[in-house]
């Protein structure tokens, strides 16, 4: 009759491997619990880190305008002198002998021109000084203006007067105005042979401000 002999060594090398994978799985679950997988996993492979790179878009400049174009000016060309060449006149053989006896009589002599004097402010026409603005004589506003006025033969001014050449003020241009029109009636009208001039004689006179000193 055999007798079976445990092999004690066989034995107590499968009790240690089976302790070893005991243990390795206790160690697996002790480091997923404690968190020390993740951090050996963090040292072994660091986390990758993304960036995002813009690209930049070039701008695409127009190109430059082409060079004005320069149209050359026509160039004139003088016309041509022509010279014409006429043929001589022929020679008459026979000289006109008649002579008319008919008497010529000479034209009128031109009329004589009358002697016309324009119009122009008479003897009694308005002072300067009461139409001097005030506003202008605080300021010291000094100055010329030329009023264009027309006269009928009764001395009245027959439209409303105006400025030909202004004084370089408006408030002086004013005054030059209204006193242009206060003279209506004081304006000597245009004669011609001494009679007054039945149409208006328009004129243009100056009128000067000046500060007394």
């Amino acid at each position: 009759m055999a007798a079976y002999v445990h092999d004690t060594q066989f034995l107590t090398r499968r009790m240690i491997v089976f302790l070893a994978i005991i243990a390795l799985h206790v160690f697996i679950f002790w480091a997923l619990a404690t968190g020390l997988a993740r951090r050996a996993i963090e040292v072994l492979a660091p986390p990758i880190q993304t960036e995002i790179v813009q690209e930049e878009q070039k701008k695409v400049e127009p190109p430059p305008p082409p060079p004005p174009e320069f149209q050359k000016p026509p160039v004139e060309v003088p016309p041509p002198d022509v010279v014409v060449d006429l043929p001589p006149e022929p020679t008459q053989s026979t000289a006109i002998t008649n002579v008319t006896t008919k008497h010529v009589e000479a034209p009128p002599p031109p009329p004589k021109a009358g002697n016309r004097v324009g119009a122009r402010p008479g003897k009694n026409f308005p002072n300067t000084e009461d139409y001097y603005p005030p506003a202008s004589q605080r300021l010291g506003e000094e100055g010329s203006a030329n009023v264009h006025v027309c006269v009928g033969p009764n001395g009245k001014v027959t439209e409303p007067p105006t400025i030909a050449q202004t004084s370089g003020s408006p408030r002086l241009d004013e005054g030059a105005i209204k006193l242009a029109t206060a003279g209506s009636g004081r304006y000597t009208p245009a004669t011609e042979d001494g009679k007054p001039v039945p149409t208006p004689d328009c004129f243009v006179f100056r009128i000067k401000f000046t500060m007394k000193k």
